[in-house]
């Protein structure tokens, strides 16, 4: 009966919103179809879908979407120019600017003028930072993105995550280093070694496929306190205006973090699949609740398991739980290598990732229609459809204007089934996060304060409490929290991540990569590990890293000029 409801409430919405354009225009309007390719995973909606259906109503644009399916975004983006058939909107990720180099994208210059809710994205410094050698701008990342304020409540970077329920288990302890969250996971694991189904437990797990092998890669560069430059440290103990490029692959952290990789592998605390498996299989593993604990991006992982978190299982006994209320729900850790250390594993979101983003190809046959209706996602109504609902649907409105959901109305958004049938987010296109336009809202309902609690599972909300913690930035408790406006080159994987094999420091970073998929697992496994340590630095070092150092540090340098050059100054 509840389906049934909810489907005739979008029904009448969409025909009001159809009889309000037939009425406007005196038929109805016509809807092209578009595509988009994202090399990124995720989850095709439903034909049909409500919403998709009332944006296409109102911006005269239906986009059907695809994604990586069982390929890399290298094997992909190659694929997709052998073949010729472009999509009309395509996020090629670190394939951008191969796209770009081939030809393959529309400008989005002329339109920034035309369309001002795209060029409201970013200031114009910004932008200049997506220009290419051409002196054009061909892509927008459309993440991290906040309008007027930044209302971040989650940590959508990286962290050591671990289930709420370990935590609660030992009286929610303060877990500061490595030893502490691998002891009390081992503890947890060997006291609770089956989830209710009789599923056995996983202490930890890791990814170390293709460019998402960070997840095992760069935790050194965290444990030290650094913040996410992704491939380097840059070190400002001489000051802001003077930093130093640092390479975090060779310190003592690292020689010490993969050491106790090491251990625990030994002690069979860590998947022996972690190796081999892939994205597919790794989030199936996760969405079973059975592993306690990780290192990833949040993003890379919690929207793919919040549907199954939310779904009944059947216990052993017969009787029925949920994962989200067993409390399998992952809280972050700002981990360091020694105790007492301050880190910087949170970073304001509005981070500037100018290597790759949404981009128009050449193959759209209307780019004038393709620009406009990546403005017209931004409009406020429409921006709601995306990310709020539908009124009376999917969330209410309180008599001073604020937007809230009711129980019901946020199990539905947890729903997998519901949101292909029901919600479109065209999440690889233009959006913002921070307070919506009317100034009582926020963008997106997780960063609502009031919304973000009530949608939070009971032994989440237990555990942010024990820890006097408001949301999962504090949960992180990095002491210094980093802004691009403070640290001009921040953040340098916005550099390496569009770094071609045109230069020396081009190659190095390729080899330094393929060495480190090659040499890192092995040393997790290892039964000599000081000997394959040296093995590994070894092979490192005839990468030639300093190439690649060099540049990074003159990449550096050089955004600091042009920051100096508009007046940037140490804080």
């Amino acid at each position: 009966m509840k389906t049934k409801k909810i489907v005739s409430l979008v029904l009448a919405s969409v025909l009001a919103v159809s009889s309000f354009t037939a009425c406007a225009k005196g038929g109805k309007s016509k809807i092209v179809d578009m595509t988009m390719f994202a090399a990124m995973a995720g989850k095709e909606k439903d034909e049909n879908n409500d919403i998709k259906e009332l944006i296409a109503e109102k911006t005269g644009v239906r986009v059907k979407e695809s994604w990586l399916t069982g390929q890399t975004a290298g094997e992909a983006i190659g694929s997709i120019i052998a073949s010729g058939k472009l999509p009309d909107f395509i996020d090629g990720g670190d394939g951008c600017p191969t796209l770009y180099e081939n030809h393959l994208l529309v400008a989005w210059d002329d339109y920034l003028e035309k369309y001002p809710n795209l060029k409201e994205m970013y200031t114009k410094e910004e932008w200049d930072q997506f220009r290419q050698s051409d002196g054009k701008i061909y892509w927008a990342n459309v993440f991290g993105n906040h309008y007027k304020t930044d209302t971040t409540t989650g940590h959508n970077g990286e962290a050591f995550w671990i289930q709420a329920r370990v935590l609660e288990a030992y009286g929610y302890p303060k877990i500061e280093t490595l030893d502490q969250y691998f002891e009390i996971l081992e503890k947890y694991a060997k006291e609770h070694p089956e989830l209710p189904d009789g599923t056995p437990v996983i202490p930890y797990t890791c990814l170390c496929e293709d460019w998402k092998y960070y997840c095992i890669e760069n935790a050194p560069m965290f444990l030290d306190g650094y913040p996410n430059d992704g491939c380097v440290i840059v070190n400002i103990d001489a000051g802001a205006d003077q930093p130093k490029v640092v390479d975090y692959n060779t310190t003592d952290t690292a020689k010490k973090y993969f050491k106790k990789l090491n251990e625990e592998y030994a002690k069979g605390n860590i998947d022996p699949d972690f190796a081999v498996q892939t994205y597919d299989e790794y989030i199936a593993k996760l969405s079973t609740g059975r592993v306690l604990g990780l290192c990833d991006q949040y993003w890379d992982f919690a929207y793919s398991i919040m549907g199954p978190f939310s779904s009944p299982l059947k216990a052993t006994d017969g009787s029925e739980f949920r994962l989200d209320q067993l409390g399998c729900d992952y809280v972050p850790l700002g981990l360091t290598i020694n105790s007492g250390m301050d880190q910087q594993w949170h970073s304001y979101g509005d981070e500037l990732n100018n290597a790759s983003g949404c981009a128009v190809t050449t193959s759209c046959k209307d780019p004038d229609l393709a620009f406009k209706f990546l403005s017209m996602l931004l409009d406020q109504e429409i921006h709601d459809l995306r990310f709020w609902g539908v009124k009376d649907v999917d969330y209410k409105v309180d008599e001073n204007g604020c937007y809230y959901r009711t129980e019901e109305m946020r199990e539905n958004w947890k729903s997998d089934s519901y949101k292909a049938k029901h919600s479109c987010e065209y999440s690889y296109m233009p959006q913002w996060r921070g307070m919506s336009k009317d100034g009582k809202n926020y963008m997106m309902p997780d960063e609502q304060p009031a919304e973000f609690l009530a949608g939070l599972a009971e032994p989440l909300k237990k555990c942010f409490e024990a820890y006097g913690a408001g949301n999962y930035a504090d949960m992180v408790g990095s002491k210094y929290v980093v802004a691009a406006d403070e640290l001009p080159w921040y953040p340098l994987w916005s550099w390496s991540n569009g770094l071609g094999t045109d230069t020396a420091g081009g190659v190095a970073w390729k080899k330094m990569g393929e060495t480190k998929h090659k040499w890192l697992p092995a040393v997790v496994i290892s039964k000599d590990f000081e000997a394959d340590w040296d093995a590994y630095q070894k092979a490192y070092a005839e990468c030639k890293p300093e190439d690649f150092l060099k540049e990074a540090q003159d990449a550096v340098n050089a955004r600091l000029a042009t920051a100096q050059s508009n007046g940037w100054k140490p804080a």
